[in-house]
């Protein structure tokens, strides 16, 4: 199919003559428009139909995924309040740390199945499918059909993307938000209806509840995109801006402002603020501390985490190729370098064209997003994980598959031929690059992606001189050579499982966080034991290098602050390894609080193993209470309520270092009787100024001891005689 640079939308399909009879639904689904070649809807039902059960392929050995988020899941599909707070706990004692979004979906799911693995992550499957969808339908809506499955080929086999759109993180339904929000912006680019551009502000409102601040990451080059190149005057365009704006406000503020105005004294505490304020959570934890690093009450305690020498800030160095580097390349780059030339021929290719023209608009929308969101990945010195990067994922697709169908049809112009090889010519030698950083996994793959590679671009080069089907086989070649090495690590990924609250894509040793550009990997990917993605501030040994985390004990990775030891081996009778809990367990195992595993960091990044005598000690007499027991920090509290479906509180949230509840609160529902247990262990440790630190010296000082298993409980029911 020809591109018609100008046409500013598809034509509609003829309408049926009176009285012919209309075809049938499952007849039109697989034969698509009428105007197609009779391959493209079945070839997209095949893209779509192949994503999926690639996705679901595995699917269960995440169990739990983000034991976190998924204890809020069961909490929200068991109570109804806790569903629209986003509760950690159905006792609604504190939140998750974002907004609720992404949680519904899951939860709903578990309230029709049932918890289980599936039930909480074939959401996320869905969401991934669609994303594919959404980038297909916006790419062949302006381009050609050829050019929508290129995109949406390269999305699906995004190992980053196999792996966000498989667990339980906000990322999976913020990728999708933004995708439907850059092919909104299109739709009103085409004919300067006002009803795209405000779905499309719907849209990022919902994604700011999934993810808050990152959904407004693309609002600067999509505004402005639109304000200039919208076919409608400018008084017009202003006013449509507005709209959408309100929109946006409106479909994101709700939530919001319910929230602000409830009063805090019946509403659960916001996890993740100090101050029991989403508006604090938003522009501080998770907004401009995540820009400067100064994020109080995080993993590395606030004060400024920001870059220091040669842009180092403790979660990797930061700058201009921090999305190539060892930590992020094999995630997310493999056709970065590849996209950035597309983008940039795209434009030149129609920079003649009036200013209406939705073709360079397209290319301005997605390629905007995708320059604005790297930008401020490469450069933000606060928590950063290398998952995050599935937000490039659709903006990098949809610019392959547009660069790549508007070269192909201007191949007869040598520049457009020349830069086409060029495309592949830079896919093929950064998938060396990537492959060979894991010079032991499928040694031979970088040279099948380099020669295959090669040998495309030389025929791409006279792919305007030479006859259709030649050309045509040039670019099969060369498309091969560039999914080679992304779809490996994707059916690496897909052959884990994935669980804990940092996790990567590919194979062991695939991204190695903490390690710098080059630098020593190791350490654990998101517990399926392979090396990979390490906490801050730790060797390869997994030992501590000066940047680590604040408190005490002797965790798992290399221990905390003032300790510097390897892991230790777990407690007999808890976890080693991955362990049977579903979604649960590290290497090494232990019991949160003590040594082994990254539950023996407090539990910070996972929970602990459940044994099957601590599971029937919580369960005894559980409906009396409101929460059958509390423990410091999230993961931990999170394991014991996935264990036994019962509410656990989580005192001081993800970390511990939140102020909730205070010593004053915490002794007030002991007295009237609403926690059974307190759990020992968890939390960052060594906070001894904080609220953490002086309920568990106030419950160690009054109340009886309890063991069950390895683990050890005190009764809240049973003072001591002192």
């Amino acid at each position: 199919m020809t591109i018609q640079y100008d046409r500013t939308t598809h034509p509609a399909a003829p309408a049926p003559e009176s009285g012919e009879p209309r075809q049938p639904f499952v007849r039109r689904l697989w034969r698509g428009r009428p105007e197609d070649a009779r391959w493209v809807r079945p070839a997209l039902l095949g893209l779509l139909a192949v994503t999926f059960l690639l996705y679901l392929y595995n699917l269960g050995a995440s169990g739990y995924a983000n034991s976190f988020y998924s204890a809020a899941v069961q909490a929200g599909s068991t109570s109804w309040k806790a569903f629209f707070f986003g509760s950690l706990d159905a006792g609604n004692a504190i939140t998750v740390d974002k907004p609720p979004a992404a949680l519904w979906p899951m939860a709903l799911s578990v309230r029709i199945f049932g918890l289980n693995s599936w039930a909480i992550l074939v959401p996320e499957v869905v969401m991934g499918v669609l994303t594919v969808a959404v980038v297909y339908a916006a790419v062949r809506r302006r381009f050609s059909p050829a050019a929508g499955l290129i995109a949406g080929a390269v999305l699906a086999l995004t190992p980053v993307a196999a792996l966000m759109f498989r667990f339980n993180n906000p990322d999976a339904l913020l990728a999708l938000l933004m995708a439907v929000a850059c092919y909104l912006v299109v739709r009103a680019l085409e004919d300067g209806r006002t009803k795209w551009l405000v779905w499309a502000g719907v849209a990022i409102g919902f994604a700011f509840l999934a993810k808050t601040l990152q959904a407004f990451l693309i609002l600067p080059p999509l505004a402005l995109v639109y304000a200039v190149c919208a076919p409608v005057p400018v008084r017009r365009r202003l006013g449509q801006l507005a709209l959408a704006t309100v929109a946006l406000v409106v479909s994101g503020g709700w939530w919001v402002a319910i929230v602000e105005l409830w009063p805090a004294s019946s509403r659960p505490y916001i996890g993740g603020s100090q101050n029991n304020s989403f508006l604090e959570l938003t522009f501080g934890y998770n907004g401009l501390g995540r820009l400067n690093g100064d994020e109080t009450g995080s993993v590395g305690g606030g004060g400024g985490g920001g870059g220091g020498a040669n842009g180092t800030s403790m979660w990797g160095e930061t700058g201009w190729d921090r999305m190539f580097n060892s930590e992020i390349g094999g995630q997310i780059s493999w056709l970065l370098p590849a996209a950035l030339i597309l983008l940039g021929a795209g434009l030149v290719a129609t920079r003649r064209l009036k200013r209406t023209s939705v073709t360079r608009s397209s290319f301005l929308v997605w390629g905007g997003s995708l320059l604005m969101t790297m930008v401020v990945f490469s450069y933000m010195a606060g928590i950063f994980h290398q998952y995050y990067t599935v937000a490039l994922a659709p903006y990098i697709a949809a610019v392959v598959g547009m660069g790549a169908g508007l070269l192909w049809e201007k191949r007869a112009e040598t520049w457009a031929s020349i830069t086409l090889a060029a495309s592949v010519v830079a896919a093929a030698a950064w998938g060396y690059v990537l492959l060979n950083r894991t010079s032991d996994y499928l040694p031979w793959l970088k040279w099948l992606v380099l020669i295959g590679g090669l040998t495309a671009a030389l025929g791409l080069v006279f792919a305007g001189r030479v006859t259709r089907r030649l050309a045509l086989q040039a670019a099969a070649v060369g498309l091969v050579a560039a999914l080679a090495g992304p779809t490996a690590y994707t059916l690496s990924t897909l052959r884990e499982g994935h669980t804990g609250s940092i996790v990567t894509a590919g194979p062991a040793g695939a991204s190695m966080m903490g390690g710098g550009r080059g630098g020593p990997g190791g350490g654990m990917r998101g517990g399926n034991g392979a090396p990979g993605g390490m906490m801050p501030g730790q060797n390869q040994q997994g030992q501590q290098n000066g940047n680590g985390l604040p408190g005490g004990g002797n965790g798992g990775l290399g221990g905390m602050p003032g300790q510097g030891q390897p892991g230790q081996q777990g407690q007999p009778g808890q976890q080693n390894g991955t362990g049977n809990t579903p979604g649960q367990g590290f290497p090494g195992g232990g019991q949160p609080g003590e040594g082994g595993g990254m539950g023996g960091a407090g539990g910070l990044l996972n929970g602990a193993s459940v044994s099957s005598a601590a599971k029937k000690l919580l369960e005894t007499d559980a409906d009396d209470y409101t929460w059958v027991a509390a423990s410091i920090g999230s993961q931990n509290a999170a394991s014991y309520q996935l264990a036994t479906g019962e509410a656990v509180m989580a005192i001081g949230g993800f970390n511990g270092t939140d102020p909730s509840p205070t010593l004053a609160q915490f002794k007030k529902y002991v007295a009237d009787g609403r926690i059974h247990y307190f759990i020992s262990g968890g939390g960052m440790g060594g906070n001894s100024s904080g609220t953490s630190a002086q309920i568990t010296s106030w419950v160690q000082s009054n109340f009886k001891k309890v063991t069950a298993g390895s683990a050890t409980f005190y009764d809240l029911t049973q003072r001591t005689s002192n």
